[in-house]
């Protein structure tokens, strides 16, 4: 009997043994499998080949929007700013862009907001364009990097007496609107396409190409996340927009395709808001109502209609292969600036916000 009871404790140890043994092994390999697919969703982003692309190039602008160049420092990387509209005194907009491009990927809304007589105050983030930075890092480094730049502005005598604004659109939308966490003097905050936290954003990410297995994995994606940024993966745009009265305009489309409105969007949480001055604005027409269409005009998305069918034409005449050469050749006869043509009544809404949160 004694010996029987022996080996049902033997037995019990050797399962408790093999349990802890696979859990620990278990857990190795999807931290293996977390560092590797996390990491090679935020590379670096360097400069697009504008010869070969649609997009507004500062050359094009350079003699009407004339910009200084800065520098600043995000950790250990030294990211690359533009200071336009550099007389105008209504206030600063600082502008973060969104993931896999640069400053100067905004170069339409940049434009406007001088147009408008703001100074502008933009960057390239870690690992964008021309900072520094082997690698984007992940969802947080946007917040990161903006409260470097903001730290940065608020050294410099020139924005002494400007009221700041920020404005930012995707991996920049959901930066500005958890800027409102840190303690500066912030007047207004245009929040587009923005995810409301990383591990929201992440496991939205994570669900379409791993299905349900992201959840078994969340454990491990939160433990990566807080490894790599600390306290600042657990924050989120709720929470900092219901701690300020700082106005917060947030902006989505009803059909955005990589921060989706009934998911991981900060519109998605406006039954939690508790600050009284925000607002939302939610476009939902049919082709203006993605995560980067909401920015062209309906001129702008026919023009590029019309460049798409011409290049479909040329893409099946070198059987899905066409000539560096020959695509240099096509993009050189595109007009950009219709290409670009932004949506004025969008952008005219985020005007009317900042003037209204300056107080004009």
């Amino acid at each position: 009997m004694k010996l029987q009871q022996g080996k049902k404790k033997i037995t019990m140890k050797t399962v408790g043994l093999r349990l802890v043994g696979f859990i620990l092994v278990f857990s190795i390999i999807s931290m293996v499998i977390v560092m590797f697919i996390y990491n090679g969703q935020f590379p670096r982003y360097d400069r697009h080949d504008t010869t070969v692309t649609v997009g507004l190039r500062y050359e094009d602008l350079e003699a009407q929007y004339p910009r200084d160049l800065v520098s600043f420092e995000s950790g250990n990387n030294r990211l690359q700013g533009y200071v336009y509209g550099l007389n105008q005194e209504q206030g600063l907009v600082v502008v973060a862009h969104g993931i896999g491009g640069g400053a100067d990927s905004y170069l339409p809304q940049i434009a406007y907001f001088v147009d408008q007589g703001w100074r502008v105050f933009a960057y390239d983030a870690t690992g964008s364009f021309d900072s520094e930075g082997k690698t984007t890092k992940g969802f947080p480094q946007a917040l990161i990097d903006l409260d470097a730049a903001l730290t940065y502005i608020n050294t410099q005598e020139e924005f002494a007496n400007l009221p700041i604004l920020l404005f930012g659109h995707s991996w920049g939308g959901y930066a500005v609107a958890n800027l409102l966490h840190y303690d500066y003097e912030i007047v207004g905050v245009a929040t587009v396409s923005g995810a409301n936290s990383p591990m929201e954003m992440i496991i939205e990410q994570g669900r379409s190409m791993m299905g349900g297995f992201i959840n078994i994995q969340y454990p491990y994606l939160w433990l990566y996340q807080r490894i790599l940024f600390g306290e600042t993966a657990s924050l989120n745009a709720v929470d900092a927009i219901n701690k300020s009265n700082v106005p917060v305009l947030i902006i989505h489309g009803t059909e955005d395709e990589f921060v989706a409105y009934e998911g991981s969007s900060i519109i998605s949480n406006m039954i939690r808001m508790t600050n009284p001055n925000v607002r939302t604005l939610l476009l939902s027409e049919p082709g203006r109502n993605g995560h980067n269409n909401l920015f062209r005009s309906d001129a702008g998305m026919d023009y590029i209609d019309e460049i798409n069918i011409e290049y479909r034409k040329l893409y099946d005449f070198y059987e899905q292969n066409i000539p560096y050469e020959i695509k240099q050749d096509f993009y050189s006869q595109v007009d950009r600036s219709s290409a670009q043509d932004i949506n004025r009544e969008l952008m005219d809404e985020i005007h009317a916000f900042f003037m209204e949160s300056i107080g004009e």
